[in-house]
């Protein structure tokens, strides 16, 4: 059996359902092997109709008192409860930021290897996977031949698709008893993030990027203004968050946001390999740049050779034209 670990927040539900759809390409390689979801907190009768879209048979749905706020430890305790309650094989997640870090707890308790990032599997006799290191420039094979199996899916590492053949879940409440040392660590208070006018970056179709081309605070005016005009997003580079320019919530990259629109123009952007990292499932990227052998530029789709302080005010023009 699988077990995914399911997050319902906006932000983080189109990754838990491509790790459900990668989920179901692994069960059906083990010839049909069900797959169950771990949810933290209350799920809505539409957020479960909506895990069976994905074909999950059941959702064990996590409360207490512990879990009133974040805690990884916690979180990792009652998925291994699930797990042993169920003798489940293989344990997974979304590669979101509490995705890696429950599932670091979950393999580090079960005495096994986790595998980050995976995009792909090899094989299932012994099991192996592919993985992204290096900020995503190279794929690296690793066995998993512990049990659980524990990894994470690298976001956009496959298309969140729907099963032919719904299912109804079953819903099954779990309070597992979680122990005061497994709180320690723990999200005291939230803030909402900042809200631009844009889409988020998560889920834009468009992204216009800057980064140190744009030479100060002040020189994003067009790319915003650009973002704007196509109905799209503002996203920078680590740089400019770096410097203060822009704040971090507007990142793309390995440290930031990872993207898939299916437009990115990024604007005065060398391309390292932390940001390509970020981008790289990008379906179209139109790089403007007056370095032709910058490798944003290199690995761009289309590019434009020129000074983004040039080139954007005049695409902005045509598009109010």
């Amino acid at each position: 059996m699988i077990i995914v670990l399911v997050e319902l927040d906006e932000e983080s539900a189109e990754v838990s359902r491509e790790a459900l759809t990668f989920a179901r390409s692994l069960s059906a390689a083990g010839g049909g092997v069900p797959i169950d979801a771990v949810v933290v907190g209350d799920a809505s009768a539409d957020e479960v109709a909506d895990l069976g879209r994905y074909a999950v048979r059941e959702v064990h749905r996590v409360g207490g008192d512990a879990f009133a706020a974040y805690s990884a430890a916690a979180w990792a305790a009652a998925v291994l409860e699930v797990q042993r309650a169920k003798g489940s094989v293989v344990v997974m997640a979304g590669g979101t930021n509490r995705g890696t870090e429950v599932m670091a707890h979950v393999a580090a308790r079960a005495g096994a290897a986790m595998a980050a990032n995976v995009v792909a599997f090899n094989g299932l006799a012994p099991f192996t996977v592919n993985r992204q290191v290096m900020g995503g420039a190279v794929l690296e094979e690793m066995l998993l031949d512990e049990r659980p199996a524990v990894f994470t899916v690298a976001g956009h590492a496959v298309e969140a698709t729907p099963a032919d053949a719904a299912t109804t879940p079953a819903v099954v409440d779990v309070t597992p008893t979680v122990p005061e040392a497994d709180l320690v660590a723990r999200v005291a208070s939230t803030e909402p993030r900042p809200q631009g006018e844009g889409s988020s970056l998560k889920t834009a179709k468009v992204v216009v990027g800057a980064g140190r081309g744009a030479g100060g605070p002040e020189g994003f005016g067009a790319v915003s203004e650009l973002a704007d005009l196509l109905g799209g997003s503002l996203g920078v580079s680590r740089v400019v968050t770096s410097l203060g320019w822009r704040p971090h919530h507007e990142q793309v990259g390995q440290t930031g946001t990872r993207i898939s629109p299916d437009l990115y123009i990024p604007c005065g952007i060398s391309g390292a390999i932390q940001h390509w990292a970020g981008c790289a499932s990008s379906k179209v990227i139109l790089a403007i740049n007056t370095d032709a052998e910058a490798p944003m530029v290199t690995k761009a789709t289309y590019a434009v050779i020129g000074d983004m302080h040039e080139v954007v005010p005049a695409i902005n023009e045509a598009l109010k034209g």
